[in-house]
């Protein structure tokens, strides 16, 4: 009696798992219609906007680095401890006749939100957009800023 292995299923052995992984991301290239010629590109990377959040005793900063952007463009608001910041982002077209060789910035809306670590006060929020940098300073909420306690 003969078995036969049955077209693309793997064998067994390190080297054909090896073999079997790539050719089954091969397929997915496939069915999802090649995103990226190279192999375990990390989807999802690229957030817009990058931002950096900081504190002090008194404040929360959040950073966020938005070039070509206006500010009329921006939408900020708070609500409990969140910091949603969201806009359009234009970038002029090349043209219906030309090819990307290389395409990583990307039009459209966007919308993030971060949570602070700790309670804000809603009312007391400032923001500034400087060289493509937003910058908004968010007041501690009382309950959040530390108390220093003497001893005695």
């Amino acid at each position: 009696m003969i078995f036969r292995r049955p077209l693309h299923s793997p064998t067994w052995g390190l080297g054909n798992a090896f073999e079997e992984l790539e050719r089954m991301r091969k397929q997915l290239d496939e069915i999802t219609g090649g995103f990226e010629r190279r192999p375990y590109r990390i989807l999802g990377a690229g957030v817009f906007p990058l931002i950096n959040l900081s504190e002090d005793k008194d404040n929360y900063y959040v950073r966020a680095e938005m070039p070509g952007l206006k500010a009329d463009d921006i939408g900020i608001s708070v609500a409990g401890n969140n910091l949603s910041i969201s806009g359009e982002r234009k970038i002029a077209s090349e043209g219906e006749n030309v090819r990307y060789h290389r395409r990583e910035r990307e039009a459209g809306t966007f919308s993030r939100v971060v949570a602070l670590p700790g309670e804000v006060d809603a009312d007391k929020v400032e923001a500034n957009h400087v060289n493509g940098v937003l910058t908004v300073v968010i007041l501690k909420a009382e309950a959040a800023k530390p108390k220093q306690i003497a001893v005695h």
